[in-house]
C-alpha cells in the first residue's frame, strides 16, 4: 500500500556520536510541538525522521512548517511503499511526473538496510529502465540533472521523492540541546534575526525588551510580540520580558555626560538583562549588534559596554551589513513587522553628538555619577512578562514577584501585526 509522509532529513545531528539520540529525540519534540493539533505521528527513522497523518495526506502548509524548525535541514513529501518492484516503480513515475517541464533526469537509489536483496546499483538499473520507458522523450544525465528521483530503502519500507519537489530546511541543532541564553529583543531588524541565529544553534532563547515607556507609547512591545509570533514555528522562544526603560533613560540623561548617554543605556541594559540571565538560569546574553553599523556598535564602545558584562555576549551579526539582515529578515518572517516604525527606548534622549570612541576610563567614571544598582533593583521589581507555548525546551523559573502582562485580543492595539 503507498501512502504520501514527509520524510524529514537532517545533517549536523547525523554527524554527532553516542549523543545523537538525544539531538533526535529534541528535534521529534520540537517537530511535535510546531505541528501540534493536526494529528500528526513524528517517528524516528534510521537516518531520518518521518512525519505522516492518519487517513489523510501531507497537508500543504506543513512542508513548509517543518522546514522552519532548526535542526531539519531539508523536507521531502515522499511516497512510502512497500517493498515490491511494481508499488516503488509507479511512485517514482508519478514523482518524476510531476516535476514536468524538465529534460534530464537519474535515479538515486539506495538502501540502508542491507538485508533487501536488490543492491543499489541494480535498483538504480531497475527504476531507472521503467522511467526511461514511461518517459521516452526525456534523457538520462548522471551529471546535474534537472531532476533526481529518489528511492530510499529504509528499514521496512521504500521511499521515493524528486529532489526538484525538496524543500531546504533551517538547518542547525535542534533548539533545547544548546542551554539557554538572554536575548536584548528591540521591534527593528537586527535582534530579531540575532535571536534566530543563536536558537537555529540550538540555544533556547528568552528575549527582553526595553521599552520606552512611561515616556513613550507601548507600540514596540507588542510589536516585539508580534516578532515572537512570527518565530513561531522555529520554537525558539517560551517568554519574553519587557521592561519599562524610560524613567531610567530620563534620570540617566540628567546626570552622565551627553555624548556618553547611549553607552549608559546600553551598561544598565546588560545588568538587567544579566539580572534576568541569573533568574532563568541562562549562560550567555545576545545582542543584534553590527560593528560599526551606528555609534554604540563601534569597537571601542562595544568594549565600554562589555565592561560589565560578567557572563558572555554573543554577537551572531558582528560582521554582517544591513543588507544580509534585511534579507534574512524577509527569510524568517520578521520583515514586515520590524519595518512598521514604533517610538522605543532607542529613540529617547538621543545626545546630538555621541561619542564614538569612547575611553573606558572617562565610561566608568560617568557610570558611577547614578545609582545604577538601584535602577537595576527597580527595573527588576517592576519587570513584566508574556509567556509563548511555542517552545517545549523552554522551562520557567520559580514564581517570578511580578505582573504577567497579557491582554484579551479584543485590547490589541490596531498596529498590530498580529
Amino acid at each position: 500500500m503507498t501512502s504520501r509522509v514527509c520524510l524529514v532529513h537532517y545533517h549536523e545531528i547525523g554527524l554527532k556520536g553516542k549523543n545523537r539520540s538525544t539531538f533526535e529525540r529534541q528535534l521529534i519534540t520540537n517537530l511535535k510541538r510546531t505541528l501540534k493539533g493536526r494529528s500528526a505521528h513524528v517517528e524516528r527513522l534510521a537516518g531520518y525522521v518521518r512525519v505522516h497523518f492518519e487517513d489523510e495526506d501531507v497537508p500543504a502548509d506543513v512542508p513548509e512548517l517543518i522546514s522552519r524548525v532548526p535542526g531539519v535541514a531539508r523536507v521531502s513529501v515522499a511516497y512510502r511503499c512497500e517493498r515490491e518492484p511494481e508499488q516503488y516503480n509507479e511512485a517514482a513515475i508519478e514523482s518524476l511526473k510531476a516535476c514536468e517541464p524538465f529534460q534530464t533526469f537519474k535515479v538515486h537509489g539506495r538502501r540502508s538496510n542491507t538485508d533487501y536483496p536488490i543492491h543499489s546499483i541494480d535498483l538504480n538499473r531497475q527504476v531507472g529502465a521503467v522511467l526511461c520507458d514511461a518517459f521516452p522523450d526525456k534523457k538520462v544525465q548522471m551529471h546535474q540533472p534537472d531532476v533526481t528521483v529518489n528511492v530510499h530503502v529504509v528499514q521496512s519500507d521504500v521511499y521515493v521523492y524528486a529532489d526538484a519537489t525538496s524543500m531546504r530546511g533551517a538547518g542547525g541543532l535542534p533548539v533545547g540541546t544548546a542551554g539557554k541564553v538572554v536575548t536584548l529583543l528591540s521591534s527593528g531588524f537586527d535582534s530579531p534575526v540575532a535571536t534566530w541565529m543563536v536558537g537555529r544553534r540550538g540555544a533556547t532563547c528568552v528575549p527582553v525588551h526595553f521599552s520606552g515607556r512611561p515616556m513613550t507609547s507601548d507600540a514596540s512591545e507588542w510589536l516585539t510580540q508580534d516578532i515572537v509570533r512570527a518565530l513561531e514555528p522555529a520554537g525558539i522562544v517560551g517568554r519574553l520580558y519587557v521592561v519599562p526603560f524610560g524613567e531610567c533613560q530620563r534620570e540617566i540623561s540628567l546626570k552622565a555626560p551627553q555624548s556618553l548617554r547611549v553607552i549608559m543605556y546600553r551598561r544598565l541594559m546588560f545588568e538587567v538583562a544579566q539580572a534576568v540571565a541569573e533568574l532563568e538560569g541562562a549562560k550567555a546574553l545576545v545582542t543584534g549588534e553590527s560593528l560599526g553599523q551606528v555609534a554604540s556598535q563601534t569597537l571601542d564602545n562595544i568594549t565600554a559596554t562589555n565592561d560589565v558584562a560578567k557572563i558572555p555576549v554573543f554577537r551572531p551579526l558582528i560582521g554582517t551589513d544591513k543588507i544580509e539582515i534585511i534579507d534574512r529578515a524577509r527569510r524568517i518572517g520578521t520583515y514586515d513587522i520590524s519595518a512598521q516604525t514604533a517610538p522605543d527606548c532607542c529613540t529617547l534622549f538621543m545626545p546630538r553628538r555621541p561619542e564614538t570612541h569612547a575611553h573606558l576610563d572617562a565610561v566608568r567614571r560617568a557610570w558611577e555619577t547614578f545609582d545604577h544598582d538601584a535602577m537595576v533593583k527597580h527595573l527588576m521589581e517592576t519587570i513584566e512578562y508574556v509567556d509563548f507555548d511555542t517552545c517545549p525546551s523552554y522551562r520557567p523559573p520559580r514564581e517570578l514577584k511580578t505582573r504577567h502582562r497579557e491582554l484579551a485580543p479584543a485590547e490589541w492595539p490596531e498596529n498590530s501585526a498580529e
